[in-house]
C-alpha cells in the first residue's frame, strides 16, 4: 500500500498534534488521572490513523477493456437514471453517481481512455452530498473524455464533508484507462454521464473499487 501525494501534509500535521498533545497530556495531567492521559493518546492515535488510511493508495490489478467503463472511484452506488446534463451535454444522458465515504479510498480514475475535451472547475456551497441540488450548487469538477466510441462526462462534488477537489488534467490532455485524474479530501461523490442505451453492470447499493469494477460496457 501507498500513501498518495496529497496526504503528506496531513498525516504531517496528525502526527505533530499526537506527539505534542501527548506530551503536554504527559507532563501536565496528574498522574491520578492517568487515564485521562491514556484516553487523549488514543484518541489521538486513531485520528492519525484514520489520516494515513484516508489517503491510502491499495496496489491492485486494474481492469482495462475499450468497451469497458470502469468505475472511477471507490464507493457505493447511489444513482442510476435517465437525467438531464445541464452543462455540457444539454440533453438526456444515463447518469451513474457513486458516494464515497469518509473510510473509502479517494483517489479518482479515467474510466475510460481518450482525450479531455472540455474541463471546467466550479466553486460552490458544500451541501450533503446526496442532497438533489449537490451536483449543481457544490464546489465540483466537470471533465469530458471523448474518444471514437463517444463522449463520457465525469463530475466531481464535494459535499459537506469534503473541502478540497483536486484535479490534475486540462483540456487536450490525453489520459488513459484508470490513470488518476483527481482526488476529493474528505469524502464526497462521483457522476458519470453516458450514452443512453449504455448497458449498466452495477445496481443500485452495489460497493464498487475504482480501477477494478465495470460500471458500464457496449457505450
Amino acid at each position: 500500500m501507498r500513501i498518495h501525494r496529497e496526504g503528506y501534509l496531513y498525516i504531517l500535521i496528525a502526527t505533530a498534534l499526537w506527539i505534542g498533545l501527548g506530551w503536554l497530556a504527559s507532563h501536565y495531567i496528574p498522574d491520578s488521572l492517568f487515564w485521562l492521559t491514556a484516553l487523549i493518546t488514543f484518541v489521538l492515535f486513531l485520528l492519525w490513523f484514520w489520516v494515513v488510511a484516508f489517503f491510502r493508495m491499495p496496489i491492485r490489478e486494474h481492469v482495462h477493456g475499450e468497451s469497458k467503463i470502469i468505475a472511477p472511484a471507490d464507493g457505493k452506488v447511489v444513482v442510476i437514471e435517465e437525467a438531464y446534463e445541464p452543462e455540457y451535454f444539454k440533453e438526456k444522458r444515463l447518469q451513474v453517481s457513486i458516494f464515497m465515504s469518509p473510510i473509502n479510498v479517494h483517489v479518482n480514475r479515467n474510466p475510460v481512455s481518450g482525450e479531455v475535451k472540455y474541463m471546467k472547475y466550479h466553486k460552490g456551497k458544500y451541501l450533503v452530498a446526496w442532497h438533489p441540488k449537490s451536483s449543481t450548487e457544490n464546489e465540483r469538477t466537470t471533465i469530458v473524455l471523448d474518444n471514437d466510441r463517444g463522449q463520457i462526462l465525469m463530475r466531481q462534488i464535494a459535499g459537506a464533508l469534503a473541502r478540497r477537489i483536486c484535479f490534475y488534467v486540462k483540456e487536450g490532455d490525453i489520459v488513459k484507462q484508470n490513470e488518476e485524474f483527481g482526488f476529493i479530501k474528505f469524502g464526497s461523490r462521483v457522476d458519470l454521464f453516458l450514452p443512453l442505451g449504455t448497458k449498466v453492470d452495477v445496481k443500485i447499493g452495489d460497493v464498487v473499487k475504482g480501477g477494478v469494477s465495470v460500471v458500464a460496457h457496449n457505450w
